[in-house]
């Protein structure tokens, strides 16, 4: 079952143990799914904050664009997009590993999606690598999203492309506002 809602209350029982109560907001999926969990032992729990979903229109035309500089510089869009994702800012980690691990975490990492990326740098520490973990843009808050937008609109700028104007470019990242609550 997957539901929003919000926390009331956290409380440590007389056993040292941990109880929540939540605030659900679509009560007949919950009542609905509750049957399917009641009286299990064990169950699998994930809170989160909630994302809403995010305008398909933004991501498009982020595409269209994409397109456009691809055909502009026969350069695959595929290629331009994952160069543009290290440029974001604040979609990254960047973890050490050792050397025989490197590329088994980066195929790994790729299969999230396109724009799923790493780099490779050099450790201090003999015999590991460290390996940079960029997130492709479905992860993106409203911040992000505008930012990639915004280099893509840049790049096609320099390479002659017309784009929205900025006032149908500012609606388009509007939609975007509350991602990232």
């Amino acid at each position: 079952m997957k539901i929003t809602g919000s926390i009331v209350d956290t409380v440590v029982d007389l056993q040292g143990g941990y109880r929540l109560t939540l605030r659900v907001n679509e009560k007949q999926a919950f009542l609905h799914g509750l049957d399917e969990i009641r009286g299990k032992d064990c169950l699998s729990i994930e809170i989160k904050p909630y994302r809403p979903k995010r305008s398909n229109d933004a991501n498009s035309y982020c595409w269209v664009l994409l397109d456009l500089l691809a055909e502009k510089l026969s350069i695959r869009k595929e290629s331009i997009y994952k160069e543009l994702i290290r440029e974001i800012g604040g979609n990254c980690d960047t973890v050490c590993v050792r050397e025989i691990s490197v590329e088994k975490l980066r195929q790994g990492w790729k299969k999230n999606g396109i724009g799923w990326v790493s780099d490779v740098l050099p450790s201090k520490i003999p015999g590991c690598k460290n390996v940079i973990l960029y997130y492709g843009s479905s992860t993106y808050d409203s911040a992000q999203m505008s930012r990639l937008i915004d280099l893509v609109v840049d790049e096609c700028k320099q390479h002659g492309i017309e784009t929205m104007t900025p006032m149908q470019i500012a609606l388009l990242k509007e939609a975007w506002k509350g991602n990232d609550t």
